[in-house]
């Protein structure tokens, strides 16, 4: 994944999306336990890589996250992982790369991985 890249998880609920987002924080040596979040909108975690872990899912419109400014906490390299991308598509990047999880009638996952051209 490259530095400075929106990422949306696509998924049902339970599909694993805050768990792909945990196995991201270990990778860049991330020491705080992450958790969904769904209560707050977003977290904020330092490591190799900033991390922020963003859920859409409450929001109302994309002039709502314009209005939380995240953009003024993005410190390079930075990750901006959000669930539930569908709620603010229109305002998500023409570069965000995009990973659909899902689990499938027998119970295993399928994770597809589309990156902009």
């Amino acid at each position: 994944l490259p530095p400075d890249t929106v990422l949306a998880l696509h998924g049902d609920l339970g599909v694993g999306k805050t768990t792909f987002v945990r196995g991201l924080a270990r990778a860049w040596a991330i020491k705080e336990s992450i958790t969904s979040p769904s209560y707050n909108l977003y977290s904020i975690y330092s490591g190799e890589r900033q991390l922020v872990h963003f859920d859409a899912y409450r929001l109302a419109s994309e002039a709502d996250l314009d209005a939380l400014m995240i953009e003024d906490f993005l410190q390079s390299p930075w990750c901006f992982a959000v669930e539930w991308p569908e709620r603010i598509a229109d305002a998500l990047p023409a570069d965000t790369w995009h990973l659909y999880l899902s689990i499938e009638n027998d119970q295993s996952h399928k994770i597809r991985l589309v990156i902009p051209v």
